[in-house]
């Protein structure tokens, strides 16, 4: 099994192919677009696990991509390591502020890069694990137990909706896609479609009662787990 795809993307042909050969080398499934255009379209569509960005780009160039990226909720939280010939502190500093989470310069080895790579998803795994035991004002849900307990009450639900529930409850004002939360909650289930997430989404608001009000829906996007019901205020339902 594949420990992620990575898209890479740059308009140097040779590039392209000597980082896909070395990532692909490593185990992963490697996508690549030839420019920054190219390169959004293809990261909102494929969902990879992480992008290695050329910096200097015709059209849209890398600072570009990676604002663009970070501004959209589909691909905000997605690993970004810049590629670029800019090797001063200052170029860096920029690269950095607008959202990359590494920087490497041209030339470079690509044992380097490909454990770059790794680091990265490495520290996005452990990010994205929930603790044990999640305590979200009344609410408190035990990863051990597989239990829900609202004011110290049993809540039963199904193994779906404490995935989901748990998944959002994990990451309290983030906003998730219903094909993220296939994804990381219930693991892309084929029993489970992305419409049938807002079904599960409304079976726990009902079972949680007021507090299924921090299941918030962002038009548009997906859910997040706010402080809605939390903390007695009241939600954005459908």
């Amino acid at each position: 099994m594949s420990p992620g795809t990575i898209l890479v993307v740059d308009d140097e042909k040779d590039l392209v192919e000597m980082v896909r050969y070395n990532l692909e080398q490593a185990g992963y499934d490697v996508i690549a677009a030839a420019d920054g255009q190219a390169g959004l379209e293809v990261a909102r569509k494929h969902r990879p696990d992480a992008v290695v960005l050329d910096w200097m780009m015709p059209g849209l160039d890398g600072l570009e991509v990676c604002r663009q990226l970070r501004a959209d909720a589909r691909t905000a939280r997605l690993p970004v390591i810049m590629l670029t010939a800019k090797a001063a502190e200052p170029d860096r500093v920029v690269g950095l502020e607008m959202g990359a989470d590494d920087y490497l310069v041209k030339p470079f080895s690509p044992r380097e890069l490909v454990a770059r790579v790794k680091a990265l998803l490495r520290r996005r795994a452990q990010e994205m694990a929930p603790p044990d035991v999640l305590r979200r004002g009344d609410l408190v849900v035990d990863a051990v137990r597989h239990a829900v307990t609202l004011r110290g009450k049993t809540v039963e639900l199904t193994p779906t909706e404490f995935r989901i529930l748990q998944f959002l409850a994990a990451r309290p004002g983030r906003v998730f896609s219903r094909d993220e939360i296939l994804e990381g909650a219930l693991e892309r289930d084929e029993a489970v479609t992305a419409r049938t997430v807002d079904v599960h989404v409304t079976a726990l608001r009902k079972k949680l009662g007021r507090v299924g009000d921090a299941l918030e829906t962002v038009r548009g996007f997906g859910y997040r787990f706010g402080e809605a019901g939390v903390d007695g205020k009241r939600g954005d339902r459908p």
